[in-house]
């Protein structure tokens, strides 16, 4: 196995965390160990999305009004640099006392030791774990052990340009499209004389392909985690459902999306449709542009009705100084009332069951709703032990492919055959 750290260092952190007695807290409900004893203690929380930092915010702010001893210092790193910062820091024993953490990542940092368990803690406190969706606590959970509460959660939408649909006479999408249908409009809304797209195929997985891979009864990865399904002939048709939209000229080339990011195309009203997720509604809302001029509705169905679900979980690390403090803000965080914090700002799902309606109040212009039903039908999100390295490749030949550097099948068949020596590897 190889680890993040040297062998002192691993040694060291298991340490640490065996020290922690399980995290259980012996503080009434709400308030920690050290707001009891008056111990002043300083945590360390950091996260990547400056949309969500005001709830983040908030939820410190309450979570100090009852535990004025204990003080929540908000790091905010951009994504495109966050865990660059993350492994350096478990490289030399610095991770922040809670973070955020993904589907790709959470096998990783728990398998070399860098996260502290927190099955104890869970059952010491009853924390009830049927208050999130099982596939987001499946996610989090690695060896027996449980290593985060949810947080939130996340699928996939048909956003679309209302005007530019009015404007054309097109009626707007809805639950009965198809992929013949939604090809078929994506086209009629073309407008290549006003630089007009009718939809946006950008090379990406959960926004984009991995979405049509599940629906033609392809894989992106097994269910033990041992083989790719890069090679499957459902697989290569659902990624040339997005290739032939280029080739048909109904979506910007892959140069063109190079140079300017789908998003940023649909928010000037030269994208008619694009796929994209539920983290989105927050930044339309607040977009003059999109606020009252796009919408979203149901995936368009392949041969299956289904999508991709994600969602983040908050994590201890190992080396933790402040275990039971640590433990106590990561319950705060996934509690109800730190959900109903979260919802009303509109910038995330927040995973405790019951508190999506809130979500979906927040933002009434949109039709916030058809994230929470394709939950129930969405698979979760593909990972490994080491997903990073083959979701690298993953992302080097699908942009070839999608630039016509390389077919299609040679860019599958190449990245099931590479993926698969990496994954004998995990």
């Amino acid at each position: 196995m190889k680890k993040l750290v040297s062998i002192a260092m691993a040694a060291l952190l298991v340490a640490v965390a065996g020290c922690s007695g399980g995290g259980q807290s012996s503080a009434p409900a709400g308030t920690t160990d050290s707001a009891a004893s008056g111990e002043k203690v300083t945590l360390t929380y950091a996260l990547w999305d400056k949309n969500q930092m005001p709830a983040m915010e908030e939820m410190a702010k309450k979570f100090n009004e009852k535990n004025p001893n204990v003080d929540i210092k908000i790091e905010l790193t951009p994504n495109k640099q966050y865990w660059t910062k993350m492994e350096a820091a478990a490289t030399g024993g610095t991770l922040p006392d809670i973070f955020w953490i993904n589907g790709p990542r959470i096998i990783k940092y728990a398998d070399n030791d860098m996260l502290l368990p927190i099955t104890d803690q869970i059952k010491a406190d009853g924390i009830d774990l049927n208050n999130y969706p099982k596939a987001l606590v499946d996610l989090y959970t690695y060896d027996g052990q449980n290593y985060a509460l949810p947080k939130d959660f996340d699928t996939i939408g048909l956003w679309y340009n209302k005007k530019l649909f009015d404007d054309a006479k097109v009626p707007y999408p809805d639950e009965t499209w198809d992929w013949n249908k939604l090809k078929e409009v994506a086209k009629q809304l073309t407008d290549e004389k006003k630089g007009v797209w009718g939809i946006a195929a950008p090379p990406y997985g959960q926004d984009g392909f991995y979405n049509t891979i599940l629906q033609n009864g392809g894989y992106i990865i097994s269910e033990d985690k041992k083989t790719s399904g890069y090679d499957k002939p459902e697989t290569i048709e659902g990624l040339k459902f997005w290739t032939d939209l280029i080739n048909e000229k109904a979506s910007p080339t892959a140069a063109q999306l190079s140079e300017t990011e789908a998003t940023q195309l649909f928010e000037s009203g030269k994208i008619a449709m694009m796929y994209n997720g539920s983290w989105m509604a927050s930044a339309f809302h607040k977009n003059e542009y999109t606020k009252d001029k796009v919408d979203v509705t149901y995936l368009p169905k392949g041969k299956e009705n289904t999508s991709v679900i994600h969602g983040l979980g908050n994590v201890i690390s190992a080396n933790t100084k402040h275990p039971k403090e640590a433990w106590d803000f990561v319950k705060f965080l996934g509690s109800k009332e730190g959900a109903e914090i979260l919802a009303k700002s509109g910038a995330a799902i927040p995973a405790f069951n019951g508190t999506q309606d809130t979500w979906m109040q927040s933002m009434p212009n949109f039709h916030l709703k058809i994230f929470i039903d394709q939950a129930a039908v969405a698979k979760p999100y593909p990972i490994s032990k080491d997903t990073a390295k083959w979701a690298k490749l993953e992302t080097e030949l699908m942009t070839k492919a999608w630039a016509g550097q390389m077919s299609v099948e040679d860019a599958s068949k190449e990245l099931a055959q590479k993926m698969n020596e990496m994954l004998s590897q995990e």
